[in-house]
């Protein structure tokens, strides 16, 4: 198998987009990957789009051959993946494969989505629908329900009292959200940067323990990438960022796994997957942007990647350990938390955020210093029911 680079990013600001479909966002993005890596569309071999919800959003049933249309790609194989959270991730994945068995040289590869437009109600319904259908909706749960519930058993697990807890949340939230405050992509840029744990603790109750700022937001927006065989990445950047190792675990639903809901198996298993075969450890990652779509499911992610033993990654947070300085610098782009949640896109977004640092080009206050020579990118789709991984280096490996 050959390796496989990233030689080009692009990426929308997230937030609210009022005037553009999400085929028009993808084609900005990808525009912008392109543009980055200096190639052009007639070199691109195959689409690889991310999307969750287009047909519940804005009625566009098989997206990607709409975005091959507004890019001008020619006739080429274009697929699009659907993994709640996870879907630009694991589109990412597969076309990292192709390009790694030799099928193709040079894909375009993200995702895109546009959430708000649907409103709260029907938005909290279809997110629901990535939960099981017969037993969980019926009971009424929603993913804010999912992570409260989260919390919850991981207090009792762990012997941690929940007003505790919530503290330690909170500084989930308050790093989150300045690191966001600090990325002009990011849904919450220039906002707060300088939150405290009570007013974290007093926002608006969304689902006993969660607040508001306990939850990253609804989103609109899309992120490309460019990916090439090893040989050929040169011709189109000075910086190619190398994929080292992929995983991808399914699990779910939650009635089938209860008490490892707080160190979920199918994280276990795909993160383990992608260090195997990046020929890594958790001690060698030196940034991290994992998929915090509530704040103790980064507390939850950060301990099934092996990152802090088990009941200790949220009094870690607090401590300063996921910041730069700390022992894995963690959601630098602001996150889900702080830059937003377009659910197709986040994937690619949190790839071209760890392009970025591996570039030394993240926003002023948000770079790893020194530059880091392998990032991790961790998203999860639906309740722990798909999970991918990646791995990035600027060496080859």
């Amino acid at each position: 198998m050959r390796k496989v680079a990233v030689v080009g990013i692009g990426h929308t600001k997230f937030g609210k987009w009022e005037n553009r479909t999400a085929v028009e966002l993808f084609a900005e993005a990808a525009r912008q990957a392109l543009e980055d890596a200096g190639a052009e569309g007639k070199e691109v071999e195959a689409l690889f789009v991310g999307s969750a919800l287009p047909d519940f959003g804005e009625g566009q049933a098989m997206i990607q051959t709409q975005c091959r249309a507004e890019l001008g790609l020619g006739l080429i194989p274009s697929t699009r993946f659907e993994g709640a959270c996870a879907s630009s991730t694991v589109a990412i994945r597969d076309a990292c494969m192709w390009v790694a068995s030799g099928q193709y040289d040079l894909v375009l590869a993200g995702g895109t989505e546009r959430v708000i437009p649907m409103g709260t109600p029907l938005a909290t319904r279809t997110f629901a629908m990535a939960l099981n259908a017969y037993q969980e909706v019926p009971a009424g749960l929603t993913f804010p329900g999912v992570f409260a519930l989260v919390a919850r058993l991981y207090s009792r697990v762990y012997g941690i009292p929940l007003e505790r807890l919530r503290e330690q949340m909170a500084h989930v939230a308050i790093q989150n959200h300045r690191h966001g405050a600090r990325n002009p992509l990011a849904q919450f840029y220039g906002k707060y940067e300088n939150l405290r744990v009570e007013e974290v603790l007093s926002s608006r109750m969304v689902c006993d323990p969660l607040t508001l700022l306990d939850c990253c937001p609804f989103s609109d927006g899309a992120a490309a990438v460019v990916l090439c065989a090893e040989e050929k990445a040169r011709r189109y950047t000075d910086t190619p960022v190398y994929i080292l190792g992929t995983g991808q675990g399914t699990g779910g639903p939650m009635g089938l796994f209860e008490e490892e809901l707080v160190k979920p198996p199918s994280r276990v298993f795909s993160a383990r997957m992608a260090f195997r075969k990046a020929g890594l450890e958790p001690k060698d990652i030196q940034v991290l942007e994992l998929h915090d779509c509530f704040t103790p499911a980064e507390i939850v992610a950060l301990e099934a990647m092996g990152f802090f033993p088990e009941g200790k990654a949220g009094e870690a947070v607090e401590e300063g350990q996921t910041e730069i300085g700390g022992k894995i610098p963690t959601n630098m782009s602001g996150g889900l938390i702080g830059k937003g949640h377009p659910i197709g896109a986040t994937g690619a977004s949190q790839v071209c955020m760890i392009v970025q640092q591996m570039r030394g080009e993240a926003p002023k206050g948000n770079q790893v210093d020194p530059v880091p020579e392998f990032g991790m990118v961790d998203t999860m789709g639906g309740a722990y029911g798909t999970l991918c991984h990646l791995i990035l280096g600027r060496a080859r490996g």
